[in-house]
Order: C-alpha cells, then sequence, then structure tokens
C-alpha cells in the first residue's frame, strides 16, 4: 500500500524460471507491494510452477504463447479485476531493479503523474549496463523520430519497466493494440496522444544471458512498426487520416 491506493506488480512472463524467485525476492523487500500477478505466456520451462509457490501471487497461464503484448493485456485486465489502484509492470528478467518500485509507486500515488517510465537513457545507464551498441544507436534513432512526430521529449520509448495509474489503464482501449512487441509502444503513444504527462525516471539495467532480447529481424520489424505508429499519430492529429489507434475524439 501507498496512502491507502493498492500497488500490484504484473510481470509478463516466457521461461523466465532461472531469475523469477530472484526478481520476486526483490519486489517483496520493497515493503509497499500488495499482489503479484504474474501471466505465464506458455513457457517451455517451470516459470509457472515456481511462481504457484511464491506468496501474495496470482497466476495465470496462456494455453498457447500469445505473445509479449498479449501477455500485457490480461496482466492488466487482471491487474484492475483485482482493484489495483496502481499498476507497475516489472520483467521477471531482472533486467530492471525493483528497488525502484516505491519511487515510482510514490509520483503516481501523489497525484504528480499518471504513468512514470523507467528509463535505460537517463544517466548513461545503457551502455554501462551492457546494451549492444547496435541496440543503442537504434534506440536513439528511433526516440529522436519519436519525438518529433509525437511532440514529445521522452528519453526513451522502449523500455519494459512501466508504473500505470488505475485511471489511465481504465481509459486506454488496449485490446485493440499489438499483441507482439509494440504494443509497448502503442500504448506510450495512445497516452501521449489523450493529453497525459509521462514521468521518467533514471534506471540501472543488465544484459546477461538470462535476460529477454528480440533478435535482430525481430528488432527491425519493431522498429519500422514504431516509426509507422508515430507516423500515424502525427497524421491523425493533422486531420488525414483516421485511425482506430488515435480516434478523432479521445
Amino acid at each position: 500500500m501507498f496512502k491507502d491506493k493498492k500497488i500490484v506488480v504484473v510481470m509478463p512472463a516466457y521461461n523466465a524460471a532461472r531469475t523469477l524467485q530472484r526478481t520476486y525476492d526483490e519486489v517483496m523487500e520493497q515493503g509497499i507491494v500488495d499482489l503479484v500477478i504474474l501471466v505465464d505466456d506458455a513457457s517451455d520451462d517451470e516459470t509457472s510452477l515456481i511462481a504457484s509457490r511464491l506468496q501474495n501471487t496470482q497466476v495465470f497461464v496462456h494455453k498457447r504463447n500469445q505473445g509479449y503484448g498479449a501477455n500485457q493485456k490480461t496482466c492488466y485486465r487482471m491487474a484492475l479485476e483485482a482493484g489495483a489502484d496502481i499498476v507497475v509492470m516489472v520483467h521477471p528478467d531482472y533486467q530492471y531493479t525493483p528497488k525502484l518500485i516505491p519511487a515510482m509507486a510514490s509520483m503516481i500515488g501523489n497525484g504528480l503523474f499518471p504513468c512514470v517510465l523507467g528509463s535505460r537513457i537517463l544517466g548513461g545507464y545503457a551502455l554501462k549496463g551492457g546494451m549492444p551498441v547496435w541496440k543503442y544507436i537504434a534506440n536513439r534513432f528511433l526516440t529522436l523520430v519519436e519525438n518529433i512526430l509525437l511532440d514529445a521529449k521522452l528519453s526513451e520509448y522502449h523500455t519494459g519497466y512501466r508504473a500505470f495509474s488505475r485511471e489511465l489503464l481504465q481509459r486506454l482501449s488496449l485490446d485493440g493494440n499489438s499483441d507482439d512487441y509494440l504494443f509497448d509502444n502503442q500504448m506510450l503513444a495512445q497516452i501521449i496522444w489523450r493529453g497525459f504527462t509521462i514521468a521518467e525516471v533514471s534506471c540501472p539495467t543488465k544484459y546477461f544471458a538470462e535476460a529477454s532480447s528480440i533478435n535482430l529481424k525481430r528488432s527491425i520489424r519493431y522498429g519500422v512498426g514504431c516509426l509507422w505508429t508515430a507516423l500515424r499519430f502525427r497524421l491523425a492529429r493533422m486531420g488525414i487520416i483516421r485511425s482506430r489507434l488515435f480516434p478523432v475524439k479521445p
């Protein structure tokens, strides 16, 4: 709890058996998390078995692999159904430290921001944490173009460490978003479209064998999708096109 607000951590999981316990332990060490919701996207390992043994944890298993975006849709639906006031997404691969949960939750719980991102770029932690140089360059290029087209000033759009208020999640139409990695980018664009302010905190990050990552082919597809999302945002704002992601009257 934070000021009588229920805090729920959601973990979209896939083959996270080797890092789940360590991530969970650090989440609960923060002392303010009321519930953990883990959605296992049909893992091939013992992710769901390990999760079923964790206290204060709800586990849901997709019968087939549906994708990272579809996993998040289930996470947020379950969090809202559980009565969450503040929802924090933490990847169970331990790439992002759960130690920032209190800071991110307090920014939302105090009514300052409806959305807070843990940025790998602020403070220069990305390369220090082992982000491949080609991914860093792609991140900076995409962020520059997106900031121009979305008329925003975020340090990055591609972090997986995010916190949201209940009110914000209820205002977003997420079902029509991608079931793949592009979901993250579309969600932020929708938040900006609706006029909400996004805050960022500097976040250390780790890249190691067990940390999740996408290959070059999927990265290219994701990058193209991000640019197309930003372009649609701009064209919709100019009234040139209509888009279900960016309705005329949000």
